[in-house]
């Protein structure tokens, strides 16, 4: 067995460790958190959303983010924009990638988006057309890739078609989302062979919440069958709003320590990460949710004493 050589970590802390914070986060907090990922050599960070500021609010200020970054050469800054408004607001702010979100499961399409699972892909090929027109690179979300709270398990086929129907769509990658955290490796690995029969495996990502600590252990397990792209969220932070109980996404700190632990390259740099971290967290008010990042933190401070 051979594990990838290089890790990609699409980082999506400003946007989905954000969007369900209850206060307001300043927009300038928003460009500092974005600016210091990328300096910490975070390749991707997801920047913000183009949705409506009434579902949510906290993402009301997209438009000034993405102007305002201060873009690093080489590094990726996507936004979603789950229709062609959204899109076109993206273009207009200067987006160059930007990604359309599904789901395997027709309950939480429902519930999340207020369409069957048919429609919603409807929905994104307009997008999808017009990202193909504007040279503008376009990644796919899929939510509840194992489990629904609404309708229990989800079978590995359904998510397949959909993850086709998005890599047919135009979708460079199809990231697959654990959303209430309730894989595990078996899962986990049935899941991505059944989407590898319809999709390139290196088109693959994963996306997996930590509910039930098992995040660190589905990506071990994707990592063997050769998926090379993760998403994570510094210190934890994010979960999901339509999920009861649902935790924060996989710390990014975890996933660099565990990356580092197998020599597996992510050109991270881990303690500025971690520093990252402690600062958000201190600005939010809570704790950060990542048990490497609070131990390395533990250290540097002890050995500053």
């Amino acid at each position: 067995m051979r594990l990838p050589q290089r890790v990609r970590i699409v980082e999506v802390g400003p946007r989905d460790g954000l969007q369900n914070e209850k206060r307001e986060v300043p927009t300038a907090v928003k460009l500092e958190l974005i600016e210091r990922l990328a300096d910490a050599g975070l390749p991707a960070v997801e920047a913000t959303a183009f949705v409506s500021p009434k579902w949510v609010p906290q993402m009301a200020d997209h438009t000034e983010v993405l102007e305002r970054i201060r873009r690093r050469p080489g590094v990726a800054y996507p936004v979603l924009t789950p229709n062609l408004k959204g899109f076109e607001a993206a273009r207009a702010a200067g987006a160059t990638e930007v990604a359309i979100f599904g789901a395997a499961s027709e309950a939480f399409s429902k519930r999340n988006i207020n369409c069957s699972i048919a429609e919603s892909l409807e929905r994104f090929r307009p997008v999808a057309d017009a990202a193909r027109e504007a040279n503008i690179t376009l990644r796919g979300y899929i939510s509840c890739v194992v489990g629904c709270p609404y309708e229990g398990e989800v079978k590995p086929q359904q998510v397949a078609e959909v993850a086709a129907a998005l890599y047919a769509m135009g979708c460079y990658e199809v990231s697959l989302g654990d959303t209430i955290g309730v894989g595990t490796p078996a899962k986990i690995q049935a899941m991505i062979e059944a989407c590898a029969e319809r999709v390139p495996i290196e088109k693959l990502a994963g996306h997996y919440h930590d509910t039930y600590g098992q995040a660190l252990a589905n990506i071990y397990a994707s990592l063997e069958l050769g998926v090379a792209t993760f998403d994570a969220s510094v210190a934890g932070l994010g979960g999901c709003p339509y999920a009861a109980g649902a935790s924060g996404n996989v710390a990014t700190e975890d996933v660099v320590y565990l990356l580092n632990g197998l020599g597996i390259e992510s050109g991270i740099d881990l303690e500025r990460v971690v520093a990252i971290g402690q600062w958000i967290c201190g600005v939010l008010g809570r704790e950060p949710s990542t048990k490497a990042g609070r131990a390395i933190a533990a250290k540097t401070v002890k050995a500053g004493a």
